[in-house]
């Protein structure tokens, strides 16, 4: 199977799960609700005090919702050839691009998107507790043949779901292969999420792209 074949069937299982996230649950027990200050309902599985990410979000009529263009990461690394994966490393977050310990390039670059994601929300007057909703696209680094989601869920911790739901206490969560420690921004928001592989991005270099649904 192509790699394309495998992106566009992993895009249509990613929308079923879309369509039935709200409704679909291992377990008998109706999910449980939290509510954002935005007023937007997220449906978490019952007994989860730390999950990912939400069943599904309901959003009320009268809602007013910002929906972000996909945004990917900033070429902030001068050292590194230009388009290359390297040349999008931050470089605010990461001195001198020196990945620590473990960190990947698609880490790197997922924290760099998120930060993106955030400066462009608060300019239209949002936050990430607001966002709601998440897509997530990745490419595989050149010399592997896989995303690397492991990556991207640990760049994601570190400005979502990174607090216990039952105790209200921040969780502590890893970057690369150090001591979990204090997450970069705490951020009770769970999103519904999906997140595949694809093909390619449209700028040489990312293996990151992000688009979120916020809601006020």
């Amino acid at each position: 199977m192509s790699k394309n074949t495998r992106s566009f069937a992993a895009a249509l299982a990613a929308g079923a799960i879309l369509l039935t996230a709200a409704c679909s649950s291992d377990s008998d027990a109706a999910p449980a609700d939290t509510e954002s200050a935005s007023g937007a309902r997220s449906v978490i599985e019952p007994g989860e005090a730390n999950p990912m990410i939400a069943q599904g979000v309901e959003i009320s009529g009268d809602a007013t919702v910002y929906k972000s263009s996909g945004l990917g990461p900033t070429a902030l690394n001068e050292e590194a050839a230009e388009g290359s994966p390297e040349s999008y490393i931050d470089t605010e977050q990461f001195s001198g691009a020196t990945l620590p310990s473990g960190v990947t390039i698609t880490e790197a670059q997922g924290i760099g998107v998120l930060k993106k994601i955030r400066d462009n929300l608060e300019d239209q007057g949002y936050a990430l507790e607001d966002v709601v909703s998440m897509r997530v696209f990745l490419d595989n680094a050149p010399g592997t043949d896989r995303a690397d989601y492991a990556g991207w869920n640990r760049a994601y911790r570190q400005f979502f779901a990174n607090t216990n739901l039952d105790t209200d206490e921040t969780e502590l969560v890893p970057m690369g292969t150090a001591e979990p420690a204090a997450p970069i921004e705490r951020n009770s928001a769970r999103p519904s999420r999906f997140a595949l592989e694809v093909a390619s991005l449209p700028v040489q270099g990312w293996l990151v792209e992000v688009e979120v649904d916020a809601v006020k």
